[in-house]
């Protein structure tokens, strides 16, 4: 399964707008010009998102986007599927042999247990910071 940019620029949008979490509406504008994106774009995907209850508007000069519901409550996985479909590496695996099968089944399993363990709140807490803290680098 490979992610598109409606799926990684979706989360990008929930993960700014679990940033902001209890401050009131974001503008999409905002979150555009700071990842610089498209807005328009970003407008596009914001729709299936607000239509799935993820997020909720708000109209008017101080209006925008927030999460419907805390970002500890939401998973990765509930947006890639809204914006991705089902989560599957790999298409008709029901018609491959066993073996093959059997593998397909676990790297969807693994994916699926990933997306389905991270929450938005994880997301929005991660630093570049958390990386490089894990390496260590010799010469």
């Amino acid at each position: 399964m490979k992610i598109s940019t409606k799926g990684r620029y979706g989360l990008t949008i929930m993960i700014e707008l679990s940033k902001h979490h209890g401050e009131g509406p974001i503008p999409l504008r905002k979150i555009a010009a700071e990842k610089d994106l498209s807005e328009a774009y970003l407008e596009q995907l914001v729709s299936p998102l607000r239509n799935a209850g993820l997020v909720k508007s708000v109209r008017g000069a101080y209006g925008g986007y927030m999460l419907a519901s805390p970002p500890t409550e939401i998973t990765a996985a509930d947006v890639i599927r809204v914006l991705e479909g089902p989560i599957q590496p790999v298409e008709g695996i029901e018609n491959e042999e066993a073996p093959q099968r059997e593998l397909w089944m676990r790297i969807r399993d693994a994916v699926k247990n990933v997306l389905d363990t991270t929450t938005l709140d994880d997301l929005a807490k991660y630093t570049n910071q958390d990386v490089a803290d894990g390496y260590m680098f010799y010469i």
